[in-house]
Order: C-alpha cells, then sequence, then structure tokens
C-alpha cells in the first residue's frame, strides 16, 4: 500500500549534530531521472558528490593491496533497472536485517529499543524472536540493540550474537541461543557475556557485528562519543573504543584472541584502529574484501576498503584526518594511516550507512557493486574499480529514506532498512 507520512528525526542514528525532516518512502523506491547525472571522477570531482582524490596523501602499507578487479564490473549499471520495493513496514526503529544462513529463508530484523522480528514467508511473526527490551538502554538516538550476527554453524548450535548499550549506557557484546523446541523463538535467559566496555559518552557506540570469512566474530566499535574524540581513543591501542575487534569465539570460554591481531601494547582484541564510529562494515562474500563505512564529524563521510587476506593493525586515521583532510594533530612517523577509497562531504548527506557489494542473481548487471547510503540524505551510491583499477563512484537512487542499514539474504539479494519502520528489497523493475 502506498502512503506518505511526514516525520521529523530529531538526530541522526549515527551523526552527532545533523537532523533532516523527510517523508516515510512510498512502497518502491524508485530512482529519480536525474540519479544518473552525477558520476565523480578521480580526477575532475565535484564537492557536491562523493570525491574520489587523485594522489591520496599517503598510501598503506604493500601488503593491502587491491583485489584482482576479474569478478568486478567496470561500468556501473542502469539504475533505471532496478527499484527499493517494500516488503514490511510497521516496525519500530529498525536498525538491521539479518539473514540466519540455516536454509530457512528467514530475514530477522533488530529493533532498537531491543526487540528482534521474524519475516517468513511474506509476512512479518506476531511473536518476537527476542525480546531484551529491559536490559537495553535506548535513552540516546545512538543507543540501544545495534547489531545482530549469526555463528556460522547456526544450523546445528543455534547460537547468535548481538551488540547492545545496557542500561548503564555501556556496550554489551552477547550470545544468545535459540530455544530447542521453536526455531522462532530465542531464550532470553541463555544470555552468556562475552565483553563489557564502558562508554564514557551516549553517542559514537559503533554497532556492527559481523563474522569473517575465516570465520572470527568481527566487532565496529566508535570512538566513545562527545565530538572530536577529546579522549583520544580511536589513536590509542588501550582502549576498545574506535576500534575493529576480532574474537574467536569457538576457540574459548567465551572467547580467544585469533592468532594475527595486533600484539606489542595493544589490548589483544585488536584488529584494526583509527575509526570515529564505524556503523555498518560488511566482508564481499565472494572473494572476502572488507568495506568499512566510518562516519564522519563534521564535514566528512567516508568509506574504507581492505582486501582479503590484509594483515591486522590497519590505522584509518581518525582523529588525525577526518577522510583525506587533516583533523586534529600529526600523525607520529611510525603510524601509516590508510586513507578511504571514498569521500562525500555534507552537503550530499551527514552519516555514512555501509552496505555490501551485491552478489545475487537477479540483478546480473549489478554484481560486484558495493552499495552504500546516507541515514541523512536517503542518497544511495555504488562504489567500483574501473578498468584501470581506479575507483569511481556514483548516486544511483535518491530515496526519502532514513537509511539505518542495508541487509544480504543467503542468496546475496539486499535490502535497506529505513528507520522510520520499513524494509525494502533491491529488486528488478518490470
Amino acid at each position: 500500500m502506498t502512503r506518505l507520512l511526514l516525520l521529523v528525526v530529531v538526530l541522526a542514528l549515527t551523526a552527532c549534530t545533523v537532523s533532516r525532516q523527510s517523508a516515510l518512502p512510498t512502497a518502491s523506491l524508485q530512482p529519480t531521472p536525474t540519479a544518473t547525472e552525477a558520476m565523480p571522477t578521480a580526477s575532475a570531482a565535484h564537492t557536491a558528490n562523493p570525491v574520489l582524490p587523485a594522489e591520496p596523501v599517503s598510501t598503506p602499507t604493500a601488503e593491502i593491496a587491491p583485489t584482482s578487479t576479474a569478478t568486478a564490473p567496470s561500468t556501473f549499471p542502469d539504475p533505471q533497472s532496478a527499484s527499493w520495493r517494500l516488503i514490511v513496514d510497521n516496525l519500530e526503529r529498525p536498525v538491521a536485517v539479518v539473514d540466519a544462513g540455516d536454509g530457512s529463508d528467514r530475514l530477522f530484523i533488530v529493533e532498537q529499543a531491543g526487540v528482534i522480528r521474524i519475516f517468513q514467508g511474506g509476512e512479518l511473526l506476531a511473536q518476537p524472536f527476542l525480546d531484551i527490551r529491559q536490559r537495553v538502554g535506548s535513552r540516546g538516538n545512538e543507543q540501544g540493540l545495534l547489531g545482530l550476527a549469526f555463528h556460522p554453524a547456526y544450523a546445528a548450535n543455534g547460537f547468535f550474537y548481538v551488540n547492545y548499550t545496557n542500561r548503564n549506557g555501556d556496550t554489551v557484546i552477547a550470545r544468545f541461543s535459540v530455544t530447542p523446541d521453536n526455531v522462532n523463538r530465542a531464550d532470553a535467559q541463555s544470555e552468556k557475556l562475552l565483553l563489557k566496555v564502558d562508554q564514557p559518552y551516549a553517542n559514537h557506540n559503533g554497532g556492527a557485528v559481523v563474522f569473517g570469512p575465516d570465520g572470527y566474530l568481527y566487532l565496529g566499535l566508535g570512538d566513545g562519543g562527545s565530538g572530536g574524540d577529546p579522549q583520544g581513543n580511536a589513536q590509542s591501542l588501550h582502549t576498545h573504543l574506535g576500534k575493529i575487534l576480532r574474537l574467536d569465539v569457538d576457540g574459548g570460554d567465551p572467547y580467544a584472541v585469533p592468532a594475527g591481531n595486533m600484539s606489542g601494547d595493544a589490548l589483544p582484541e585488536i584488529w584494526a584502529y583509527g575509526l570515529r564510529n564505524p556503523w555498518r562494515f560488511s566482508f564481499d562474500r565472494l572473494n572476502g574484501d572488507l568495506y568499512i563505512a566510518d562516519v564522519g564529524q563534521n564535514a566528512w563521510e567516508e568509506v574504507n576498503f581492505l582486501a582479503a587476506g590484509s594483515p591486522a593493525g590497519a590505522n584509518f586515521g581518525w582523529d588525525y584526518r577526518e577522510g583525506f583532510h587533516p583533523y586534529e594533530g600529526q600523525a607520529p612517523a611510525s603510524r601509516i594511516l590508510i586513507e578511504p577509497v571514498v569521500e562525500y562531504d555534507h552537503s550530499q548527506g551527514c552519516s555514512v550507512t555501509g552496505g555490501y557489494v551485491y552478489r545475487g542473481e537477479r540483478l546480473p548487471a549489478w554484481n560486484g557493486v558495493y552499495l552504500y547510503g546516507d541515514y541523512c540524505s536517503g542518497l544511495i551510491w555504488g562504489l567500483l574499480r574501473d578498468q584501470d583499477g581506479a575507483w569511481q563512484t556514483r548516486i544511483l537512487f535518491e530515496t526519502d529514506a532514513n537509511i539505518s542499514s542495508f541487509g544480504e539474504d543467503a542468496h546475496g539479494e539486499l535490502y535497506l532498512v529505513d528507520l522510520q519502520g520499513g524494509v525494502y528489497q533491491l529488486k528488478p523493475n518490470p
């Protein structure tokens, strides 16, 4: 049913100060006629569009090399060939949609207040899969139940993992189990704490919980909040804040530290650092490449990239840099900062939401295109490498959605989550 409802969103879920007034998208989010015209390039980019500088100020180590472009498209698909179709609405502040990977084709939708719902066979089940609202603190707009990942062997062990802020505002990483006699109901009393991280402020909590192709659990944590990283957490190796952590949930109780994490004086769980608020990141299911969307401060949003097999220790530059631009202080020569592959300024949005590389079968021309969006503006970009291996980005859709997340099902098809209450699927146009 097509409908239009005007809402005011007071504060972006993952940004600091920017808000917008927007309409709930209709049942199909179509590309606009002008969406195909804005295509910045590495050599001639307009500041109103995502920027691809020709010469990064510094480069990563030689070990972090680009993946072969043999399986990637060199040109963008026609955005008129697809649209985002509403599959479920009337949700309460949804922030994630996840496939359990158990062959059931169920989608699990995370609501920020602390509820996980199941969408199956075209219907939203009345009974929640999990309800932990009594444990979740969601007083701040960036707090709540923020992330969900199912164990790769979920069909056998019934384990899944969540990232939420507790009543004190601190980050909790916990494992739950499905009930033995009801596959659509989790055991709320089965919670096993893996990690608790004190949060000094109510914002920049991160939220991503993702299993990598290596079978390890990756966690995204923000820099602790306020503005400008006042405690210097992102560059400190003595705190989990401003990091991507990597845990072996099968090798210990409650976890073991995988070989290859950062060593020396660094906390052993740290895998990468120098991040402001890595709200959403994902691995390319085909080749294992990692795309990290890091929410910016006052001016620039960015997407970072690590090729499959990259070693631990990547430093993405915050708070020395915001995007490609100096922010505060000067990095010591011993710290090599990895530049983002794309950035855009706040004329195009205020809070980047990372997505996925399309690997489905319904839209063959889209295969290999990474899609990402902005929570505030509703813009959706595509990102790919051209025939010369240079990164290119392009606006593919203009929507009215408050894009809180993207999702990927077991078949590689993609979904969009609108904080205003809807989940959409990318489908081919007739």
